[in-house]
Parts: C-alpha cells; structure tokens; sequence
C-alpha cells in the first residue's frame, strides 16, 4: 500500500482538479472542521492517509474529494459526511423520504443519504459505476453493512474475493482492509451502513495494491 509520503505520485483515481468555485461549501467545511478539531495540516494528512499538499489541495477546492476521503476525514474530525458536505438537518426525524434525497457525487460515485446526520451511524445508498476506484483500500475502525439493490459486486476482504448479486449482502470489520468495484458496465447500487467512531486516530488507506485485481 502506498505510504502519505508517495501519494502525491499515486493519488487515487476520480480525485480530478476543479475549480475552487465548484466546491464553494465542501472545501472550506474541511478547512473549518479539521481547525475545530485542533489539528494542524500536516496531522490530519498524515491520519488521513494523505499528503499535506494533497489535503491542502482539497481544502483550496483544486481537488475534489472521493467519497472514501471523505469517510476518512469526517471520521477523523469526529463529524460526519453531511456536515463536510455543508447539509443541514433542523430535526433528526425518524423517517427520511425518498423525495428528500439529494444525490451527491463524489469520486465518481453518486450516493444519496438515507438516514439522519449526526448519528453513530450513517446510511447511504451508493451508486458506485464500472471502473471507478476499485483500486482503493479502505482501512478504518467500526464496522460496515451493505447490501446489493442492482447489478453485481466485487468485494475483497483481505485476502478473499467476493462476487455478490442483488438480495445479497456483507457485513464485515471495517479494519480488515476492503475495497469494493462494479462487476458489470452498469455499475452497482448498494444499501451502505457504516458507523461512525469519533477516533481522531481513524484513518483510511488510499492507493492501489500493485499487481492485484478486487
């Protein structure tokens, strides 16, 4: 796996430069949130899995976060995804309507919420398309549950490799290094439940393993 100090020759793939004005809320939220939490820019990086010119890179809005980044850095920062993203929940409610689903895409994948922010867990459903970061492993504290809703996954846990369909599902430790890849030209659509542990510790490993496929 890649180490911080070579991700800026290996920077996972969807992380493509925008302008600063496409992300006027993501990048300054994770320039505030990550100063809330008194770290400095070279710690956040180093817990992120990142480089500091890469992270700076994102706060600046030069680069535009993956989905996994973000999981990572909220996690770190002891927040959540909605609350990097900018949303805004008056009242948690129980019941979160389909209608009030905003699609959000980050590194190439679309993912909608589909629980309340602020939880110790977080629910989304995901559309992850073909070839977009099946190359990233993940490496986190807590645990994760999906389930397939259409098209077919590749999922590695470890060393094992994985072929689920739709009704099937995972629920695995999250520090087992993972990564997840569409199978098919459609891409996949999952159901995704991850906890949140508010770790300042929490980090999430970003890069291809040379020579493997998930």
């Amino acid at each position: 796996m890649s180490s911080p100090a070579n991700e800026p020759e290996n920077e996972p793939a969807g992380d493509s430069a925008v302008p600063a004005e496409a992300l006027p809320v993501v990048a300054p939220q994770l320039r505030a949130l990550r100063r809330r939490a008194a770290l400095t820019l070279e710690a956040a990086a180093r817990a992120a899995g990142l480089s500091p010119a890469h992270l700076s890179r994102l706060e600046t809005g030069q680069r535009q976060p993956s989905l996994p980044m973000l999981l990572a850095l909220a996690r770190i920062y002891g927040t959540t995804v909605s609350e990097l993203l900018g949303e805004r929940v008056a009242d948690r409610d129980a019941v979160v309507r389909g209608g009030d689903m905003e699609p959000t895409a980050a590194g190439g994948w679309t993912y909608w919420q589909a629980g309340a922010p602020g939880r110790g867990m977080q629910a989304l459903r995901v559309h992850v398309p073909y070839g977009s970061q099946g190359d990233i492993v993940r490496v986190h504290p807590g645990e994760e549950w999906l389930y397939v809703l259409k098209g077919r996954l590749r999922l590695r846990l470890g060393d094992a490799a994985h072929r689920l369909a739709p009704g099937d599902s995972a629920h695995f430790d999250s520090l087992t290094p993972h990564r997840i890849a569409a199978q098919d030209d459609g891409g996949v659509e999952l159901l995704f439940v991850h906890t949140l542990l508010q770790s300042p510790t929490a980090t999430l490993c970003l890069g291809p393993t040379p020579g493997e496929t998930p």
